[in-house]
Parts: structure tokens; C-alpha cells; sequence
């Protein structure tokens, strides 16, 4: 009974950011995506590193490295999340559905949950599928979950809980891009479009076959 709630309390979740986008959902200038995913433009020390990590994943352990020839799109947030996780998660696997084939076969979401006390591998394999079959939901401990969110610039703060115990965390929600090479070469910030997310995603998948 209570997996059946959860899975209830998604769907509600996904209804209510369809919602959101049909009513208010205004997509950012095209030139926005230009200018914040430019890490690579940045001043030296700036950019946040990125990096190689290892988090748990539904099935054990699961390393950035595993993706390697990949364009891997990582989002941090929480499944207790009300409307900015729906939402940024709805746009990505639009994204992805907008995707060839082809392309779609090189490209690896990620949800990394900054809730670890709350988001167990086991509660995140039921909740990212339900955006994308390709999403993966991965946590840890409070010390790996701090140290990959500091590598990647993202940021998150634990509420105080209410009377019943429950509490909200206060996170970024841009999505960071590691090309296939695997090195962080930028982000795209909250309402990005799939068009915009899907447009970056492609110049990646050029890059690395540049290389």
C-alpha cells in the first residue's frame, strides 16, 4: 500500500508540472543557453571541476566513468520535491524523446538525490523511471552527496522538519553537461527548453566525434 501511494503521489507530481508548463512555462531567449552553458569561457578557477565520482545506483554502485563515450546530463534535487524537480525532469526527457535514435543511445541522464536520509536507491528506482526509462536515480552517503555537488557548483540546504517530521531542501536546478570525454562543459539552467537542451546536447555529440 504504501508503494502504491508513492506511485500515486508521482503521478500527481508529473500531472501538476504538465500543468505548470501548459499554463506558465515561458522558455528562456536562445541566447541565454549560449552564455551560462560557456564554462569553458570562464576565467581559470572559476568553473566549477567536475569530475569522476561513484554514487549507489538501484542495481549497486555506478561510476561517472561507466558513461564514458557519453553525453551524461546530471540533475541534482530530491523525489519529495513538489514542482522544480517535475518540472526540470519533465523538460529533459522531452529532450531526450526529441532525440534520434542514434543519438539518444549516447546520451546518459542522472538525478542525484541531495535527500540521501529520505531518497534510498530503492524509492529512486521507482521514482526516475517514471520520467524517462533511461533516467537513473543514484545517492550516498551525506559526505559523497557534498562532495559531487560542490565539483559540479550545485547547491542545496536541508530545512528544518515540521511538527510531522517532514522537511523541504532548497536546491539549484540547473543541469550539468560532461561531454564524452567526461569533463563538465557546462550547465543549462532552470526552464530550459528541449529545443535548447536538446541543441547543446547535439554540439556535444559533435565535439567528441571531432576529437
Amino acid at each position: 500500500m504504501r508503494s502504491r501511494g508513492f506511485l500515486i503521489a508521482i503521478i500527481a507530481l508529473l500531472a501538476a508540472a504538465l500543468l505548470y508548463l501548459a499554463v506558465f512555462w515561458d522558455p528562456l531567449p536562445q541566447r541565454s543557453i549560449e552564455r551560462i552553458v560557456a564554462h569553458g569561457q570562464l576565467p581559470p578557477g572559476t568553473a566549477p571541476r567536475g569530475g569522476d565520482f561513484v554514487l549507489q545506483g538501484p542495481q549497486g554502485p555506478v561510476a561517472l566513468a561507466d558513461y564514458r563515450g557519453k553525453v551524461v546530463l546530471i540533475y541534482f534535487g530530491y523525489t519529495w520535491c513538489p514542482d522544480v524537480c517535475p518540472t526540470s525532469l519533465s523538460l529533459l526527457a522531452q529532450a531526450i524523446a526529441d532525440l534520434e535514435a542514434a543519438e539518444r543511445e549516447r546520451v546518459q541522464p542522472i538525478f542525484i538525490s541531495v535527500d540521501p536520509e529520505r531518497d534510498t536507491p530503492a524509492r529512486l528506482k521507482e521514482y526516475a523511471p517514471f520520467f524517462h526509462p533511461a533516467l537513473i536515480g543514484l545517492s550516498g552517503s551525506r559526505e559523497q552527496i557534498a562532495a559531487v555537488a560542490s565539483a559540479y557548483g550545485s547547491s542545496y540546504q536541508k530545512q528544518p522538519a515540521n511538527a510531522e517530521g517532514n522537511y523541504a531542501v532548497d536546491h539549484s536546478s540547473a543541469t550539468y553537461v560532461v561531454d564524452p570525454q567526461g569533463q563538465l562543459t557546462g550547465s543549462l539552467p532552470h526552464a530550459s527548453s528541449p529545443a535548447q537542451i536538446v541543441a547543446f546536447v547535439r554540439q556535444q555529440l559533435a565535439a567528441g566525434e571531432a576529437r
